[in-house]
């Protein structure tokens, strides 16, 4: 079994994958955040009718034309949509869509410009390795923002050990 060659790309080859790299993180990003924006606007509206059907079901119970089956249903409803409201509230505040739609909206325009430039840079000019490593690091920016803000912890930030011909 002999040793298995690897090629090194030309730095046109290393510019488009590089490009072809920030192109599907970006769009990744973008997906994202139109799914934390839809989850969002959704528990935000969700909330708002919620919140209003509970004040109006809970101060019509209390009238006194209701009575007989509505005065069931009302007495049923009331506890039954506030626990909904708060079930809302919590998923809303656990997943945190709106702080997840912004980050994720700020990370796709921060890699739309490094890609501009990446794009416009002769492929001669670019070191393809620290481009690569700048896009790792964007993404594991926002990978801990995420993390950190979703369960307070995203881990401390470890340096990669120097390799020995740079230390």
């Amino acid at each position: 079994m002999g040793t298995p060659t690897v090629t090194v790309p030309s730095t046109d080859e290393a510019k488009k994958q590089l490009l072809d790299q920030y192109n599907n993180r970006i769009a990744y990003y973008w997906k994202s955040s139109v799914n934390s924006k839809r989850s969002y606007k959704a528990t935000r509206y969700l909330t708002i009718v919620l919140g209003a059907t509970v004040t109006l079901i809970s101060s019509l119970s209390s009238a006194k034309f209701v009575n007989g089956v509505l005065e069931l249903i009302f007495a049923v409803a009331t506890p039954v949509l506030a626990a909904s409201l708060a079930i809302v509230g919590g998923v809303s505040q656990a997943f945190q869509w709106g702080a997840s739609w912004s980050d994720m909206v700020i990370t796709a325009t921060r890699l739309e410009g490094q890609r501009d430039r990446i794009a416009i840079t002769p492929a001669a000019q670019l070191d393809p390795i620290k481009e690569m490593v700048l896009l790792d690091d964007t993404v594991l920016a926002e990978t801990q923002g995420f993390f950190q803000r979703l369960f307070g912890s995203g881990g401390p930030v470890k340096s990669d050990p120097k390799p020995a011909d740079a230390q």
